[in-house]
């Protein structure tokens, strides 16, 4: 198995690594490449020193299985057909392909057989608010046919990246030491502070962001429902939380919700709130599972719920969904 990282030195190429090593996934050479930035630059996996490699348009995925992108849009689009030439399986992280009728958007726990169905030999790996949201979904989806969702995010900085994280932490150092903030990655100061905007606004009023939660959530699941969101940049570090309602075609109970939620594949119930007990994104960053709570009617619908998520936006918001979509094709 010869696999390859394509953006190895991004906060998620970073990811990609550790999550690799920790479900040892069968790897007999691992190469990873970069920008002109990041070429050089040497990372240890498995005790053994690999250097980036110059991303370029020649024969360097030549053997390579599965290739995993993780270096914005642009260079996904620029180096798809380089990366394919010769066979492998590129499982992108940007938003290149998503919406592309020939290319699969999965998330394992809901549609991994779309993964079987490839003609470009591309599968798109969906934004990190839709991947948490879904993985909760399918289990009410089960249950009963989901009309609508209403959802609100709280997103980390981590969703912006590494440069983000490093912003978020320097801007609070920055009022400490009562110098200027730094203001780089976001529109406006980030630290004690939240902005609702992600991504750029479209004609409806609603951003990219929250209209790829429309878009992904209908292609992923195969099915009509609507999803309203609102997505929200908060100045927490790592992990993105959701508050989502749900209609359904005929009333759930609480229980019967919980039951579901609690023996899903990939979601861990944290429901007890006479103790205090919810998912908090201290608690969820660094951990696979999107862990949900706070399971109750919604009071303006009786075919309604709500609840809460949480769950870490690097890991499986991003590079362990595209890993365990790898998983799937390797055991098939």
């Amino acid at each position: 198995m010869k696999v390859a990282i394509v953006g190895a030195s991004g906060a998620v190429g970073q990811e990609f690594l550790r999550v690799l090593a920790e479900r040892e996934f069968p790897i007999d050479e691992l190469l990873l490449f970069g920008s002109p930035r990041s070429a050089g630059s040497k990372y240890t996996f498995r005790g053994k020193e690999i250097e980036v490699k110059l991303l370029q348009h020649n024969d360097d995925f030549k053997g390579v299985d599965i290739a995993f992108t993780s270096a914005g849009a642009g260079t996904s689009k620029e180096f798809a057909e380089t990366i394919t030439k010769y066979g492998a399986v590129m499982i992108d992280n940007s938003s290149a392909f998503r919406m592309d009728e020939d290319v699969p958007l999965v998330v394992p726990e809901c549609n991994a057989a779309d993964a079987l169905v490839r003609p470009r030999g591309i599968i798109a790996n969906p934004n990190c608010t839709t991947i948490m949201m879904v993985v909760t979904l399918q289990p009410i989806e089960k249950i009963s046919h989901i009309r609508r969702i209403h959802v609100s995010s709280y997103q980390s900085a981590s969703g912006a990246g590494a440069a983000a994280m490093a912003e978020l932490q320097q801007q609070y150092q920055d009022i400490v030491e009562g110098n200027p903030v730094t203001v780089k990655k976001f529109p406006y100061q980030l630290a004690y502070n939240v902005i609702p905007q992600i991504d750029v606004f479209q004609d409806n009023g609603y951003t990219k962001e929250e209209m790829k939660m429309f878009n992904e959530t209908r292609k992923i699941m195969h099915s009509d429902v609507c999803c309203s969101a609102m997505c929200v940049r908060v100045s927490s570090l790592r992990a993105h939380s959701e508050s989502v309602w749900v209609e359904t075609e005929r009333p759930v109970s609480v229980e019967e919700a919980q039951a579901a939620l609690a023996a899903a594949p990939g979601v861990t119930l944290l429901d007890d709130p006479s103790h205090l007990v919810y998912p908090m994104p201290l608690d969820t960053a660094g951990k696979d599972d999107v862990f949900v709570g706070r399971v109750r009617k919604d009071l303006a619908n009786e075919c309604g719920l709500t609840y809460w998520l949480s769950g870490d936006q690097i890991r499986k918001g991003a590079a362990l969904n595209a890993v365990q979509i790898a998983e799937y094709l390797i055991k098939v």
